[in-house]
């Protein structure tokens, strides 16, 4: 059996995985923006990078590394404020330096150490700022860290997200423990927003790239908050091995395991989401009967990334032609519009392709007002179904992008 702890002040160390953090003077003076993981050896890590062309220098470094060292970096090193995207030859030159610095301070080969970067995109990277701050985060390293990694990577956001489950596995209480950051250039195609997940379980290499493809695709590829995609997306999923259960493919373990971290990534991901741009509402789409769960997620993302539905939903307003727009531009072939029926928050919107006999304006107000909204499609075309999560798109939102830089 598994439990779940949503508060930060509960969060469990995981063994094997030590934190520190320090200030580069990458961001705002006195912030902590640069995060250094030290993994202990035999430690099994996955990561799945951004499909974004445009990707980083430090994602494309860190996916080599992975492969060079065969599902076994030692150190991941995270800094805030720029991106290093956009940055050509000087931004990989910069990357690499940040780990061969990692590499001799640490006493590990260059491709032992993985880099993430998040911030500004087109601006060079300071690498000897974080070079010269490495030596703080060093001697930071602690176990008992997570809180304060978990504040160091964060760009836009305006609080920390971090989860733990606790799994309890043969008698055996195991961790997996994580961090996030995204506030903003949230529409993930994992394969800017970072996550850190370990654990002291053992995988083998094979089994842990295969549950972090699929915890990550049933939550951080789940959720838009404006529908780009970053080109510094990241996620790793370490495995100490440090609690002595080991992880066999097929197994019950394995199967109450991979429900765990499951849960926890859909938990970071919606955090990522209520703390969206200038976001006010968390909105889920669910649509039900798809042909196929593709077409369903089509239909659900057409809506999620919809700025008319999103404005809509800013105002608590209940146009729910928006959503039906939505809905039928969504390049579904031959779809019976007289079969589609429309709720919002349990309330009947729409039927039959009109707006339903028993809808009223004030029925649709109250649907509205809730911060938290749960909008359900039924296309009545087969028995497949998708989950989207989203936010509304306030003014807020358009006044942080708009000042980003100033």
């Amino acid at each position: 059996m598994w439990s779940a702890r949503t508060e930060s002040s509960e969060l469990s160390a995981v063994s094997g995985v030590a934190l520190g953090v320090a200030q580069a003077g990458m961001k705002t003076a006195g912030k902590d923006d640069l995060l250094l993981v030290s993994l202990s050896p035999d430690t099994r890590t996955a990561a799945r990078f951004t499909q974004n062309a445009f990707r980083a220098a430090p994602v494309d470094i860190a996916a080599a590394h992975v492969a060079a060292t065969q599902g076994e970096p030692r150190y991941l090193l995270i800094n805030t404020g720029n991106a290093n995207a956009g940055t050509g030859e000087l931004g990989w030159s910069a990357a690499m330096a940040c780990c061969d610095a990692v590499a001799t301070h640490m006493g590990v080969p260059v491709q032992a150490v993985l880099p993430f970067s998040t911030g500004v995109i087109g601006e060079p990277l300071p690498s000897d700022r974080i070079v010269a701050a490495l030596g703080e985060a060093a001697d930071d390293l602690s176990e008992d860290n997570w809180e304060q990694a978990a504040g160091a990577i964060l760009t836009t956001d305006t609080r920390s997200k971090l989860r733990t489950v606790e799994v309890e596995l043969g008698g055996q209480e195991c961790r997996i423990t994580g961090i996030a950051k995204g506030a903003g250039m949230i529409c993930p195609d994992l394969a800017t927003m970072l996550a850190f997940v370990a654990t002291d379980v053992a995988l083998e290499q094979t089994l842990l790239e295969s549950l972090l493809v699929s915890a990550a695709d049933a939550s951080f590829n789940r959720i838009t908050v404006d529908g780009d995609t970053s080109t510094n997306d990241a996620v790793t999923l370490s495995a100490t091995g440090r609690s002595g259960v080991v992880i066999e493919a097929d197994s019950p373990e394995c199967r109450v395991f991979s429900e765990a971290l499951t849960t926890l990534m859909i938990a970071l991901a919606q955090d990522i989401v209520r703390d969206g741009e200038g976001a006010s509402k968390f909105v889920e789409i669910r649509v039900k009967g798809g042909e196929t769960q593709q077409a369903a997620e089509k239909v659900a993302r057409t809506i999620a990334h919809s700025p008319l539905v999103k404005t809509a939903l800013f105002a608590s307003d209940p146009n729910w032609g928006r959503i039906l727009a939505a809905i039928g531009r969504a390049g579904l072939a031959e779809l019976d519009t007289r079969a589609v029926t429309i709720h919002i928050n349990s309330v009947l919107i729409a039927e039959k392709g009109a707006r339903a006999a028993s809808y009223t304006e004030v029925q649709g107000q109250e649907a509205m007002d809730p911060t938290d909204l749960v909008v359900e499609v039924e296309l009545s075309r087969g028995d497949e179904q998708a989950v989207i999560w989203t936010t509304d798109l306030s003014y807020d939102y358009v006044k942080i992008n708009a000042e980003y830089r100033t």
